[in-house]
C-alpha cells in the first residue's frame, strides 16, 4: 500500500512547514488529489490518521479535494471532463487530447486551532 509512504510525506511536510510550538494546533490538511495519480483516497485518509497517534499533530485530519481528469483536444480546442477513461475528444473524436488536470497530488493549506477553538 504505497498511500502509508504518501501520508507520511504529507505528514512530514506538514511537519516542516509548522513552527514547533504549533504542531499540536494542527486541525486540517488540505489536499488535492487527481483520479490519475494513482492515490486511493479512502486508504491515504485511513493511513494518515493512524500514522498522526506517533506524532505532535493528533488532531490534525485530512480534506481530501479529488480532482477530476480534464482534458483539452488539440485539434478543435474542445475541453471536456475524462469519463470512463476514453481519451477521446466527445466533439471531433480526436484522440490528439492535452492533459489538463487529473495527475495532482498536492498540499494546499494547512488550518490551524485558533484562541477561540477548545484548547489545545
Amino acid at each position: 500500500m504505497h498511500e502509508l509512504g504518501i501520508a507520511q510525506n504529507i505528514l512530514e511536510i506538514v511537519q516542516q512547514a509548522v513552527p514547533d510550538g504549533q504542531k499540536p494546533a494542527v486541525r486540517k490538511v488540505r489536499i488535492r488529489v487527481g483520479q490519475l495519480s494513482g492515490v486511493v483516497p479512502d486508504s491515504l485518509d485511513f493511513c494518515f490518521s493512524v500514522i498522526l497517534n506517533e506524532s505532535q499533530m493528533p488532531k490534525a485530519r485530512l480534506a481530501i479535494e479529488q480532482v477530476p481528469t480534464i482534458s483539452q483536444c488539440r485539434d478543435c480546442a474542445h475541453r471536456f471532463q475524462i469519463e470512463d477513461l476514453a481519451f477521446v475528444c466527445p466533439a471531433c473524436k480526436s484522440t490528439n487530447l492535452e492533459l489538463v488536470s487529473g495527475k495532482e497530488l498536492e498540499i494546499v493549506e494547512i488550518e490551524l486551532a485558533d484562541d477561540r477553538d477548545e484548547a489545545i
